[in-house]
């Protein structure tokens, strides 16, 4: 039998590590070595899985206790994934990469073991064990009393009000701050006020990539799908793809790849990760992968679970981060949570944070980037929304009534005036009480219909145009 490669033991203890971190409570040799089998394809004969545990034993990656065929496995106390109620001593970080921003002692362990010069880390791949191991509802990345802190500071008015509600409160700010934000972590040089004008007056920033504009604009049709889909998107394949393809429409070199998985191999610079490169097993992951999320039961863990795992599969050719970091605003907005802007999030903090994940499945500095990153969102998100004031209360009452009232009378091709809106109002069952003010404010919603506001009506721009040009025929015009 040939001898195993420096490299092939290192993508072992790799694996037999992932494996032993998602079992805080300990594992046997024999639940190692089939966790392993199902994990890498084929079994490790028992000599060699006892030599492997030995030596991430002997180095302190993992620790065992017990006797023989009593001893169980354990996550050494640096590596143990956050649990239910865990709490954690905070350091001061040591450079300015993270400053103002509170560091676990794990985070920066993690974060010395990937600042070490990329030729004296080890080569690695992708860990199944990783993502199969993690159990809904049962396996927290984040601990009870971080979401519980997130949940607290996220509250927004009426949660109880439609998905997507409060983010379409602060729509327009959302827009520029997570358009700009999630761009600037991918290096695009926009700034925030050549993002505005860009995406509120259409003007491009003179002397500036064209691929950068086409990466904010990608992001706007992003954040739109998000939060006018809000009621209907769940983690599904729908919901991904059609983020990846608004994500990365027109940035790579075959549109083919555009809202596809990959079926070739990918590299990342910077980093001894190769990613999984077989397509069947893609697939089979990447579905597995939403499945977890779907089951999730906290919006916090999801968002978090989603930053994790879809950057570490690496499921589309490119785009894979901001596939990541827009997807991860979706069960926020769904739940009516603040929305995460990544607004202030250092570039290289949050490189460094992947690096973890990629080359050592080490979730604790991402972990705390993503706490403190939200507590920013929020103070700002806050601050817009009570210059906002409070919702119009009979357009929160009567927000599907108002819907089907508007596409009714456009696609009836009927004029805005008051007579015919309150018929229509009647129609919908609006108390007496109400009806004045619900035909007020659907007049308002007809008169300002636009190209922007149609999906939520189930509207197309050709109803639009069909139903002014009716107007400029001889129907009568609007009172």
């Amino acid at each position: 039998m040939a001898r195993a490669t420096r490299a092939e033991i290192d993508r072992q203890l790799h694996l037999m590590e992932g494996v032993i971190e998602q079992h805080p409570n300990g594992i046997a040799q024999p639940e190692i070595a089939e966790a392993y089998r199902a994990a890498a394809g084929i079994a490790l004969d028992e000599r060699t899985l006892q030599r492997r545990l030995k030596l991430l034993a002997q180095t302190g990656r993992i620790r065992a206790e017990g006797e023989t065929r009593a001893r169980r496995y354990f996550p050494s106390a640096e590596t143990q994934p956050a649990r239910q109620g865990a709490t954690e001593e905070r350091v001061a970080p040591s450079d300015d990469v993270f400053t103002g921003i509170a560091l676990s002692r794990a985070a920066a362990e993690a974060l010395s073991r990937i600042r070490r010069p990329i030729t004296t880390r080890s080569p690695v791949g992708y860990v199944e064990a990783f993502l199969r191991s993690y159990d809904p509802g049962n396996t927290w990345y984040l601990p009870a009393d971080l979401r519980k802190r997130l949940h607290g500071i996220g509250r927004t008015p009426d949660p109880d009000r439609p998905a997507g509600t409060f983010a379409r409160d602060i729509f327009e700010r959302l827009l520029i701050d997570l358009a700009w934000a999630s761009s600037r972590l991918e290096g695009n040089t926009y700034d925030r006020l050549d993002t505005r004008n860009l995406l509120e007056l259409g003007v491009h920033a003179e002397g500036k990539d064209a691929a950068d504009a086409q990466m904010i604009l990608n992001h706007k049709k992003a954040i739109e799908l998000l939060v006018e889909q809000a009621e209907d998107l769940d983690f599904n394949r729908y919901a991904v793809l059609n983020l990846h393809a608004a994500l990365s429409e027109n940035l790579l070199n075959d549109a083919g790849d555009e809202g596809r998985l990959r079926t070739r191999i990918v590299h990342i610079t910077g980093t001894t990760y190769t990613p999984l490169a077989i397509p069947q097993k893609l697939e089979e992951l990447f579905d597995l992968l939403l499945d977890k999320a779907r089951a999730i039961p906290d919006p916090f863990e999801q968002a978090f679970f989603v930053m994790v795992h879809v950057p570490y599969l690496q499921p589309f050719l490119d785009v894979n981060k901001r596939t990541s970091r827009l997807g991860a605003n979706l069960p926020l907005v769904k739940a009516n949570l603040c929305p995460l802007s990544f607004v202030d999030v250092p570039e290289r903090a949050y490189t460094e944070s992947m690096l973890a994940i990629y080359e050592d499945r080490r979730i604790e500095p991402l972990r705390d980037l993503f706490a403190w990153a939200y507590a920013r969102s929020v103070a700002q998100f806050r601050v817009t929304r009570e210059a906002l004031g409070q919702p119009d209360p009979v357009r929160l009452r009567y927000r599907q009534q108002l819907s089907e009232v508007v596409r009714e009378v456009v696609l009836d091709l009927q004029p805005p005036q008051r007579v015919l809106v309150r018929g229509r109002a009647e129609g919908h069952d609006v108390p007496a009480v109400d009806l004045e003010a619900f035909t007020e404010a659907a007049l308002g919603l007809l008169i300002d219909l636009h190209e922007g506001t149609l999906y939520r009506y189930g509207l197309r721009p050709g109803d639009l145009t069909v139903w002014k040009n009716s107007f400029a025929q001889g129907k009568p015009a609007p009172d």
